[in-house]
């Protein structure tokens, strides 16, 4: 847990809560910690390559009437980039065109992220203030956010300075794979497998020989 997140995270009414069962003092050192540290949390090596390799996540906006928004974003491996310790960014491809996400950033930018890594069952979060770069804004940053062979439209980038993040335990973190990833595990199977029959058939040819 970095920081700032119990300073955000543990709210009066949290706080509250976890005296009801039994945590309150042990988060309350983790908050006080925070408040006596004025800087931003900064991305560590762990959080920069878990992001880098993810080929989604979950961001939640908060919106006008003060419903929380979330919604799924998904690319390619690879498709959220890391900017700097500080702030990461990825792009916004063209879907449905309801732009919930991106209109509720137009009036607040808070956000909060999760990222899951099902395999390995990890999870982490993140607490940021976000902002809409537009495509025609900054063709720069929307070509930076590009990946090689993924052809979607990218209608804009969203930049994210990351204010705190924390680390879930695995627990209850079901273990998924996605096709590629089993394919990739079940491949040296399939070629002993073909390497085995290309045996039996070789040895039944010299049979009839």
């Amino acid at each position: 847990m970095s920081r700032q997140y119990g300073c955000i995270a543990f709210t009066n009414d949290v706080r509250r809560v976890q005296k009801d069962y039994g945590s309150a003092e042990f988060y309350a050192r983790m908050a006080r910690e925070g408040h006596n540290n004025a800087q931003v949390d900064a991305l560590g090596a762990r959080e920069v390559s878990f992001l880098e390799e993810r080929d989604g996540f979950y961001v939640s906006t908060v919106s006008q009437t003060g419903w929380p928004y979330v919604q799924f974003r998904g690319g390619p491996p690879g498709f959220v980039s890391v900017l700097d310790e500080h702030t990461i960014a990825w792009p916004e491809y063209r879907g449905n065109l309801q732009h919930v996400s991106t209109g509720n950033l137009a009036g607040g930018d808070r956000v909060a992220l999760i990222a899951v890594d099902y395999p390995d069952r990890r999870r982490l979060k993140l607490f940021g203030m976000a902002r809409v770069v537009r495509a025609e804004d900054d063709p720069a940053l929307i070509s930076s956010l590009r990946t090689p062979g993924y052809d979607a439209l990218i209608e804009a980038g969203i930049v994210v300075a990351v204010t705190a993040f924390d680390w879930n335990c695995p627990q209850h973190i079901p273990q998924r794979f996605t096709t590629e990833q089993v394919e990739k595990l079940i491949a040296p199977f399939r070629e002993r497998i073909h390497a085995l029959e290309a045996q039996i058939a070789d040895s039944a040819t010299l049979a009839l020989e």
